[in-house]
């Protein structure tokens, strides 16, 4: 090299200095901090932000340490929330529907179970009137993660037969999920997860129950993946109480719509499922059975 031509020098060195600083930057960089990193230690994160989706669905932000942190929930599992209502400790369960990429933040959609409003249950829902009555800045008590299914990505699923025993990975082609009401987190959880990765071909179907039309939570979301994912994301919908122009099924989850509208049995197929217990022990499980979907490809979050 000719040390005397000094602008081509100084070009050269400009680009290796420019090279070596993007190199620098790409592998020092730390990943961003996670926020549960135990899942046997309770923690406590503030109400930030709360919007009401319908007259009885809310979504709740909550904050974390910093800008920085993530939530640290891997796809499949969720977080415990604890609180005392009326003297009475209330632990319950949500997936958040918000994910890792989300920076400083996680956001529940809850269903709030107003009282006096069934009469089946005339006290409503414990947790969900409790966060329905907090202030921003109030604190809520979570753990996490827990759960015993994790999704591993491009179709890989890592589940625990029991707390005790190490999971097991297989994979998958097709995942077929059954949900109900607010079964559906988890279930979201997933097909952003799957759809967010490029190199991730496992194909999607969803049958989603509900009470009517107004109680599908998170529809615009699920429609419009569906439109982007004509050929990977199968959705269908139930209700109780249809419309006079509904065009998807309505009544209980049955063997006909399970057939038509989730994948066949199969090596390389399984079926998730989330919702209220009599819908899974008396709907979902019996009409599997009956159309031939093993017990051992299939999971109850």
């Amino acid at each position: 090299m000719d040390f005397n031509n000094t602008p081509l020098v100084v070009s050269l060195l400009a680009i290796s200095g420019t090279t070596l600083f993007i190199l620098y930057k790409l592998f020092s960089k730390k990943s961003n901090p996670r926020f549960l990193v135990n899942p046997e230690e309770k923690y406590w994160v503030p109400l930030i932000e709360r919007e009401d989706i319908s007259h009885d669905t809310r979504r709740f932000r909550f904050g974390l340490p910093s800008d920085q942190h993530i939530l640290g929930l891997p796809v499949g599992q969720h977080i415990f929330l604890t609180a005392h209502v009326n003297n009475q400790l209330v632990i319950r369960a949500y997936t958040p529907v918000s994910s890792d990429d989300d920076q400083g933040f996680f956001d529940l959609v809850v269903k709030v179970y107003f009282s006096n409003t069934h009469p089946k249950f005339p006290e409503g829902g414990k947790m969900s009137q409790y966060l329905e009555a907090m202030k921003i800045g109030d604190k809520m008590q979570i753990r996490g993660p827990n759960g015993l299914l994790e999704y591993k990505g491009r179709g890989k699923l890592s589940v625990k037969p029991d707390k005790k025993k190490p999971p097991v990975l297989q994979d998958y082609k097709k995942i077929g999920m059954i949900a109900g009401g607010t079964g559906i987190t988890p279930c979201l959880q997933l097909i952003r997860q799957v759809f967010k990765d490029q190199n991730d071909r496992t194909d999607l179907w969803l049958l989603y129950a509900n009470q009517s039309a107004d109680d599908i939570l998170l529809r615009k979301e699920l429609e419009e993946v569906a439109k982007e994912q004509p050929n990977r994301f199968h959705l269908w919908y139930t209700v109780d109480r249809p419309e006079t122009d509904w065009k998807y099924s309505s009544g209980f989850i049955n063997s006909d719509m399970i057939r038509e509208h989730l994948p066949a049995p199969a090596d390389d197929t399984c079926i998730l499922m989330c919702g209220p217990p009599p819908m899974i022990n008396f709907a979902c499980n019996p009409n599997l059975d009956k159309l031939g979907h093993p017990n051992n490809k299939r999971f109850v979050y």
